[in-house]
């Protein structure tokens, strides 16, 4: 169905009116009229106009504040309006011209400019709108698009994280479910957590899998030593967080720069004793809090080869005698706030 241009012509003779959309209907355009400014307004308020017809002299408010006050309307600001008056004098054509008008017609009119110049701001209108509404839809589409990839991306990061989680398990002493466990174990402290948003809370559990990446450069008989390891050894096996962040230290997308926080300050602690930087309380990132009591709790709860696992209980008692010395804190409240979820996991 073609689409017709709707014009409004305001003038205060119904004469004139007349003769201009009887001019004006050879192009087949809707119209609409009003007799004065205000009923004009009114009508631009409810209804959508490709072009206005404005005379100037009119009772009320004229059709210079008319057009001044279309043009001060954001919706209605880029309708053209073409002055159709009697007044011919420069000074009458250049306020026209000042308050917002594209065009000045002076009556009696001549038929064929009447409609050529209408013809011409109408189809510029439309050329206008119609742009603007391809931008849009352009705008949109980009939106999307944009938001399309950056799921994929984060998907390949996932991806990744599982494809690495496989490899750090297929060499180290601990299994799969001991890293489904931490990333379990520190979703639950983030959600906890009022200050870190759902986002974040879903970061750190696609992240914590990598916590102990690094581990793939220690040889694999200290990873696989049965009973402690000697002074040399553990000062090697404490490389894979340094390690770690060499891999991961230049990662540009958030996941994968939560996994370098993650695997490079998981063994600090909160009295500034743990390593490999000596941070202490609130300068080690909260990722790095959080995965700290996870793999901790997880790891004294599940057998090793150089350990047996303990007794849950024990477990909580010395994730709660560390409050303040290993661990953070508030994070240990929350985690004895909430002991019954914790264990749930830990028996997975």
């Amino acid at each position: 169905m073609m689409y017709k241009s709707n014009i409004l012509i305001i003038d205060d003779v119904v004469e004139n009116i007349q003769v201009a959309m009887n001019i004006l209907k050879e192009d087949n355009y809707e119209f609409s009229y009003a007799l004065n400014g205000e009923e004009a307004l009114k009508l631009l308020k409810k209804n959508s106009f490709d072009l206005i017809l404005l005379d100037i002299m009119m009772p009320g408010i004229d059709g210079f504040e008319v057009c001044r006050r279309i043009k001060e309307d954001p919706i209605m600001m880029n309708i053209p309006v073409i002055f159709l008056t009697a007044k011919a004098d420069i000074d009458s054509m250049s306020e026209g011209f000042n308050v917002g008008a594209v065009d000045y017609i002076v009556k009696p009119f001549n038929a064929n400019e009447l409609l050529m110049r209408v013809r011409t701001h109408v189809n510029l209108y439309r050329s206008q709108q119609l742009l603007k509404e391809h931008n849009l839809s352009l705008e949109t589409k980009m939106h999307y698009e944009h938001k399309r990839i950056l799921s994929e991306l984060e998907e390949n990061q996932k991806e990744m994280i599982f494809i690495l989680s496989e490899l750090i398990e297929s060499i180290s002493d601990e299994t799969g479910k001991h890293i489904k466990r931490v990333a379990s174990y520190a979703k639950l402290l983030a959600h906890l957590h009022e200050a870190i948003s759902e986002d974040d809370a879903d970061v750190i559990y696609y992240a914590s899998p990598m916590h102990d990446i690094g581990k793939i450069a220690v040889p694999i008989e200290i990873l696989h030593k049965k009973g402690a390891l000697s002074e040399d050894e553990f000062k090697i096996m404490k490389t894979h967080t340094t390690k770690a962040h060499e891999y991961l230290g230049h990662a540009k997308r958030k996941i994968m720069k939560a996994a370098d926080i993650i695997a490079y300050e998981h063994h600090e602690k909160w009295d500034g004793s743990g390593y490999p930087q000596g941070l202490k309380g609130e300068n080690i990132h909260i990722f790095g809090r959080i995965v700290a009591i996870a793999d901790v709790f997880d790891a004294l709860t599940h057998k090793r080869v150089y350990k047996e696992a303990w007794d849950v209980n024990d477990a909580v008692t010395y994730i709660v005698e560390q409050k303040g010395k290993q661990f953070d804190p508030y994070l240990v409240e929350l985690f004895e706030a909430h002991i019954d979820e914790f264990i749930a996991i830990s028996k997975i």
